[in-house]
């Protein structure tokens, strides 16, 4: 019998190398420049604030340990290491405190893993500012696309966590290579080559969140080492197959099992904009639990007191219970600051007592208080149910709803429907640099956080990235409290 002719393939990579290298700064939307600025702002005051962690030190310790060329720094590492173990440690500082920017629906986290490559890539090879927008930008795109591509709209969820896979730093490894590739001179087959030889690095398992553990804040960062790496690799002579997507043992049949869909990385591309989309993170926690803080904070806007509470019913999507709401017991009893952050129980008690930053902050989610008595007291009074209205929204929004009963019989109730720090309820630049300020407090002076503002401010004028990383190379933490946000 003659062997069958097959079709040939699409290669959805060519498609997205070729954008990315026809993609320059001078194409850009204002908008998306814009967007892109703010997340590189975003991303440095989490990696200021996440110095914190034990997990940080660590991690900063392992890095110096290696050695190497100094090419790049580490926020707060001090000397310049090798480019893809500055990206490590800055993509593991990026997500650590769970309050790095999320797109929806795919629930992705891209910022922490592509800003860190392209920084890293940028310093290394000496890219300008500009060249570091255009590439971060690019990076981001490609990135949200494939988790889009991902994205199953029939279940309402993705796929890749429907396998027990991290999308965000499967996804930002393949985002952050071509990021970092543009940063480093690929080609248009060079970054065919990027995603192709990223693919095979590409991981994450998802497994902490349900059981614990502290693997998650490695995630974006060894994403954003594997970036650097194969662009890196690619520069040296190694290739990746063409039809490293859509082929018969690519990426989306290993992660996805062959369930995409190929549109969503071709359709509009070049045109139609992901990255102004992505929403900031207001608050430092998961972001279900966000619309609960929100929630609160109207009721106690409203008049509603802490101490005249008989009841509260939290509702949010029925997906996101799992999560926020069960079990129940645990949810109510958080025993450290990283477990309040997943607490719908907690995000409501947060959110009526009111804290720092946004609303709440860094400060609200310690240890100490995710033990308090009184939080502990009113967090016994929360149920999370699901609210329909809530689920019939999800997963575009992570809506919630909530019911207060006090003391005397009146009831409260407050919906919100759309999450603050999207497109339709965004934060404003002062909003963005509090935030920022808030982060860096303790660690940066005053006048070097505004210095550092100012320079993201300015990132196209700059002649080279690296202008903007050497002076947060080393700072003097005079937190020296430790902390397990997470």
């Amino acid at each position: 019998m003659a062997e069958r002719e097959l079709p040939s393939e699409p290669e959805l990579a060519r498609e997205l190398a070729e954008f990315a290298a026809a993609t320059s700064f001078a194409t850009l939307p204002d908008d998306v420049v814009d967007s892109v600025r703010k997340r590189v702002l975003d991303v440095i005051g989490l990696c200021v604030a996440a110095h914190r962690l034990p997990t940080s030190a660590a991690v900063l310790e392992y890095v110096q340990d290696q050695g190497g060329r100094p090419q790049a720094h580490a926020i707060g590492g001090g000397a310049a290491v090798p480019a893809p173990l500055a990206a490590l440690a800055n993509g593991v500082l990026a997500h650590s405190l769970d309050y790095d920017d999320t797109h929806l629906p795919s629930v992705l986290h891209p910022s922490a893993s592509v800003v860190p490559a392209a920084l890293a890539a940028g310093e290394r090879a000496g890219a300008s500012g500009r060249g570091t927008i255009r590439a971060i930008a690019v990076g981001l795109e490609v990135c949200v696309r494939l988790g889009m591509a991902g994205y199953d709209a029939r279940a309402g969820n993705s796929t890749f966590f429907e396998h027990g896979q991290h999308a965000t730093s499967i996804c930002g490894a393949l985002g952050g290579a071509v990021a970092a590739g543009l940063q480093l001179g690929l080609d248009g087959d060079g970054l065919l080559d990027a995603l192709g030889v990223a693919a095979s690095m590409a991981s994450g398992l998802i497994e902490a969140n349900r059981t614990g553990g502290t693997v998650k804040r490695l995630h974006c960062g060894w994403a954003a080492h594997s970036a650097v790496t194969a662009a890196e690799l690619v520069g040296r002579g190694f290739t990746g197959p063409p039809t490293v997507l859509e082929g018969r043992f690519g990426f989306f049949q290993a992660f996805l099992r062959g369930e995409y869909e190929p549109k969503e990385i071709t359709e509009g591309l070049g045109s139609d904009w992901a990255v102004p989309g992505i929403f900031f993170k207001p608050y430092p926690a998961n972001h279900f639990t966000h619309a609960a803080v929100d929630t609160a904070i109207a009721l106690r806007e409203q008049g509603l007191a802490a101490d005249r509470v008989a009841s509260l019913t939290l509702g949010v999507p029925a997906p996101v219970i799992r999560s926020i709401g069960r079990p129940i017991e645990l949810k109510r009893a958080p025993e450290t600051g990283y477990q309040a952050q997943f607490s719908g129980p907690y995000a409501v008690v947060a959110g009526l007592l009111g804290g720092g930053g946004l609303g709440v902050g860094l400060g609200d989610y310690t240890d100490e208080l995710a033990r308090d008595p009184y939080r502990r007291a009113l967090m016994a009074k929360v149920d999370v149910v699901a609210d329909d209205r809530a689920t019939e929204i999800f997963p575009m929004q992570f809506p919630a709803v909530l019911t207060a009963r006090d003391v005397d019989g009146r009831e409260w109730r407050h919906e919100v429907p759309v999450n603050r720090g999207g497109p339709d309820r965004p934060v404003s630049d002062a909003e963005l640099e509090l935030k920022f300020r808030d982060n860096t407090r303790g660690r940066l002076s005053a006048d070097a956080a505004a210095g550092t503002a100012r320079r993201v401010r300015g990132l196209a004028d700059l002649a080279g990235v690296g202008d903007l990383l050497r002076p947060l190379a080393d700072f003097q933490d005079r937190d020296t409290k430790e902390e397990t946000h997470g």
